[in-house]
């Protein structure tokens, strides 16, 4: 400790001398700790304990001077202020919605930003003004001085932080001894989510850098199969009624709260609602949200390929052309299935056409597919839902998609329910008073006319001669609150009506089992679930999840962040299924089936 601090020494003591550069560097100190505190707000505090959160800020901050200290530019310094303003602003935005800091790959990803710039805008807080207004304050004092007094050597202070920067480093056991304690966090119960705080953002995305390529080892090898092995054995669903058709109707942000609930003497979802009470409809609405960073693409993941989402990035991004094996490919290996998805989204968004290909679609129809001027919703004037689904069916009246005779499995995504849930005035069947929360207002007006858009799509496949033997599965490709959940519960109108879990429903329909399943599961339990009621369970991967309809079923899951949220009171149970978000990513990132 005390080598690191003498190392310091040098940039300390330039700081003292010279008022430009110790306004740079101590402007960066306290962004980099703001930054902590609104980070550890919605995590723990435990970081400010640790003198590694102090010392890794100062030794950033000290990094990010170098500039103006070589330069002398004064403009250059306001600039690399501004700079990390962004960055770190812009991570404080990612993870209100994502939970996690921005991945290293995902800085390449910025032009699918375009298709979700209000999300993204909803996501800033009036506490990120702080982060520009200290750039203006140091800027307007740099320029009322004529020029700096005492300027700081350049030799000295870059020996000073290059110093200190080598004995962190060694510190730490070079770079293998940094990424085994940044991992470690992970399995840490109050830091797991700590490592932007402990090590800066910097440390992050070194840590993103070094651990990318990791070789697959026979250990790893041992390790997955070890853990697949203790799954109980699936039931295969043989007895059950024949469905060789599947329907799946992703709904984006739609969470169960809406469901089955009035406010202000109005139902939010009555289409659903009535699907829900026919006794041949399966519904379980405690569906823990367990996407990452790919939140919609994620979900196909979770749902259709029975697989957590990679610790760290984008599995559509980084792993698009691994093998997947998926709920698409096993209805085609079972009934010689034409797969389909229908979005209005572009096939550049998430990698979705790549990511269709290898999870067994035949056809996608996507952007340039649809009309998108009909019920224009959203910045970026997608089609409605409702208009999408109208234009679903007329490409199935005309035989484009699942002509009838045809075995199909047809996903379709819908677009309107993305924050900031501003639905056109013109689109509006449904109101709030005013004391009503104004996001959750514009969320259940959203959730009505999605509910109405789905309900009619439903009683067209109804009313199709097929439908005997199809299988409607509706559900919610992740929450939608985020952050805002906690303020909304704590209102008077959202006490006791919204959630205060990110729980997403699942419903299907014409199902050979019907009733209700009120525990809590995963996301990742929809997968083996639809297996059985499909009647494949024996298809080759049946995913790390466990159906719902097995007595074996523990009634809990466990979220993105290890919290067990249910009833858990077997320990190795809780071991196991956060145990399976490593085993997730070893299988996505070393193309485990490929092997």
């Amino acid at each position: 400790m005390r080598k690191l601090l003498r190392g310091l020494g040098p940039v300390l003591k330039g700081l003292r001398c010279d008022g430009v550069t110790g306004r740079t560097a101590g402007c960066l100190f306290g962004k980099l700790l703001y930054f902590d505190v609104l980070w550890c707000a919605a995590t723990t505090f435990t970081p400010f304990s640790r003198f590694s959160t102090w010392w890794c800020a100062g030794l950033v901050a000290a990094v990010l001077a170098l500039p103006w200290v070589l330069s002398r530019r004064r403009w250059l310094a306001v600039a690399v202020l501004l700079a990390a303003d962004a960055w770190l602003v812009a991570n404080l935005m990612y993870a209100r919605t994502y939970y996690t800091p921005i991945p290293l790959e995902s800085y390449l990803m910025a032009g699918n930003l375009a298709d979700f710039m209000q999300s993204v805008i909803d996501s800033l807080r009036w506490a990120d003004a702080l982060f520009p207004a200290s750039t203006l304050a140091v800027a307007l004092w740099m320029y009322r001085r004529p020029k700096p007094l005492a300027p700081v050597p350049r030799l000295r202070y870059v020996a000073g932080v290059s110093a200190a920067c080598l004995l962190t480093f060694g510190a730490i056991g070079g770079t293998g001894g940094f990424v085994r304690s940044y991992a470690g966090l992970r399995l840490s119960a109050h830091l797991f989510a700590s490592g932007p705080a402990l090590y800066t953002l910097a440390g992050t995305l070194f840590y993103d850098a070094n651990s990318a390529e990791p070789v697959f080892t026979e250990a790893e090898q041992r390790r997955i199969e070890g853990w697949l092995a203790e799954r109980p054995a699936p039931v295969t669903g043989d007895s059950l009624p024949v469905r060789r058709n599947c329907v799946v109707i992703l709904a984006e942000s739609l969470e169960s709260w809406v469901l089955e609930r009035e406010v202000e003497g109005q139902r939010i979802t009555p289409w659903l609602d009535s699907l829900l009470r026919d006794p041949a409809t399966f519904y379980a609405p405690r569906v823990l949200t367990q996407v990452k960073g790919g939140r919609s693409i994620d979900a196909q993941l979770l749902l259709l390929a029975g697989l957590l989402p990679v610790n760290s990035g984008t599995y559509s991004v980084q792993y698009p052309t691994n093998r997947y094996l998926t709920l698409q490919k096993a209805l085609k290996e079972r009934w010689g299935t034409r797969n389909y998805l229908l979005t209005v989204d572009k096939e550049k968004t998430w990698n979705q056409a790549v990511i269709a290909r290898q999870f067994g679609i035949d056809t996608l129809l996507a952007y340039a597919d649809f009309r998108l001027t009909d019920e224009a919703f959203g910045n970026r004037k997608r089609a409605g839902d409702r208009s999408f689904f109208r234009q679903c069916q007329e490409k199935m009246e005309r035989g484009e998609v699942w002509p009838v005779g045809e075995a199909a499995f047809v996903q379709c995504v819908t677009y309107s329910g993305h924050a900031p849930f501003v639905l056109p005035e013109e689109l509006k069947s449904i109101s709030f008073s005013e004391r009503i929360p104004d996001l959750m207002n514009r969320y259940m007006t959203t959730a009505h006319y999605t509910d109405e858009a789905i309900g009619r799509f439903v009683a067209y496949l109804r009313s199709r001669p097929d439908y005997a033997e199809t299988l409607v599965v509706i559900t919610g490709d992740h929450e939608g609150l985020a952050s805002y959940r906690k303020d909304l519960c704590a209102t008077e109108a959202g006490r006791g009506v919204v959630s205060d879990r990110p729980f997403t429903p699942f419903i299907v329909l014409n199902s050979p089992v019907g009733g209700r399943y009120e525990a809590v599961m995963g996301q990742v339990d929809m997968y083996p679930t639809l297996l059985q009621l499909l009647g494949l369970g024996g298809y080759a991967w049946t995913g790390l999840g466990e159906s719902v309809l097995s007595a074996q079923k523990p009634p809990f899951a466990v979220s993105p962040q290890l919290e067990v949220v249910g009833e858990a009171t077997d320990t190795t149970q809780v071991r196991r299924l956060r145990e399976a978000y490593d085993i997730a990513d070893v299988i996505i990132r070393f193309d485990y089936f490929a092997r």
